[in-house]
């Protein structure tokens, strides 16, 4: 994708997501910004102009992504690349989550970044080109953080429809890429982007200390660059044929290595067991 490239990007207003914008906009691309209020975006980044439009969008909302992403073709005249950013973190054991705090947290990580590929993919078939990248986590990809599990399996869907839109596009000359970030120094552990259980169990002692090292410890001590992040997707979006999963930080390639030698150890020891399930004619 060149400059005159027009990228959306969605939860934009703060975390990667506003890192993103910014490199885009400092390199020149035209940026179409969503966020839950226009007046975050225009002030972190600046009111509407022939490069840069800031929406406000509801990713829950299946009808308001659709008039954005109408909003954003028309005041660019297409739409090439688009980053599925938005989403929160939830900290809480299974048991102690109510059914809605659950459901709201695969409404926005899930489905609201379904509503944006359904709504996005009817203009890249048309022009038969175009990138989706969703962003995920290390966490959709290995899940034994005590207190993560929901979100973790939000992410893990979010894999899930990646690897299945690859393939679902290419036929239209469109990519897309699931991205699994490690720690990256954003305010993603902070304010309204991390929620935490509203009836706590005190049984549950591992999920408190996770929960604590990260929103007291990890919290702004977070190794890795969110300016990095957004110059690797522009560069990723350049090329021929880009990957389909695309981990970025030491930290997401430690733990994704950890989980491939659990699984292939696992597969190893149980092989004769597991494999011992055709059945026999007599």
């Amino acid at each position: 994708m060149d400059t005159t490239s027009v990228w959306l990007v969605t939860g934009a207003s703060r975390g990667l997501g506003l890192s993103m914008v910014k490199k885009l906009l400092d390199e020149g691309y035209r940026v179409a910004a969503t966020s839950r209020t226009v007046a975050a975006l225009e002030h972190e980044i600046g009111q509407v102009s022939e490069e840069f439009l800031p929406l406000e969008m509801d990713v829950t909302d299946d009808m308001n992504v659709k008039e954005v992403i109408a909003k954003c073709v028309s005041h660019f005249g297409r739409l090439d690349v688009v980053v599925n950013n938005a989403g929160f973190g939830l900290v809480g054991s299974l048991e102690e989550l109510s059914d809605a705090e659950m459901r709201n947290n695969f409404d926005v990580n899930v489905f609201g970044s379904l509503n944006v590929i359904r709504n996005a993919m009817s203009y890249l078939r048309k022009q038969r080109s175009g990138h989706i990248f969703n962003i995920a986590s290390v966490g959709g990809y290995t899940g034994g953080f005590p207190g993560f599990g929901i979100y973790c399996s939000t992410k893990f869907a979010v894999a899930g429809f990646t690897e299945a839109l690859a393939e679902e596009v290419k036929e239209f000359g469109v990519n897309a890429t699931v991205v699994y970030p490690g720690y990256f120094r954003t305010d993603f552990l902070s304010g309204g982007s991390i929620k935490t259980a509203a009836s706590p169990i005190a049984e549950y002692t591992d999920v408190r200390a996770v929960e604590q090292a990260h929103l007291r410890d990890i919290n702004g001590n977070q190794p890795n660059d969110p300016e990095r992040a957004a110059e690797i997707l522009i560069e990723v979006s350049k090329l021929p044929q880009p990957p389909v999963h695309l981990f970025l930080g030491k930290d997401a390639y430690a733990l994704a290595k950890e989980k491939i030698s659990l699984i292939q150890d696992t597969m190893k020891a149980y092989e004769e067991l597991g494999t011992s399930t055709e059945i026999v004619e007599v």
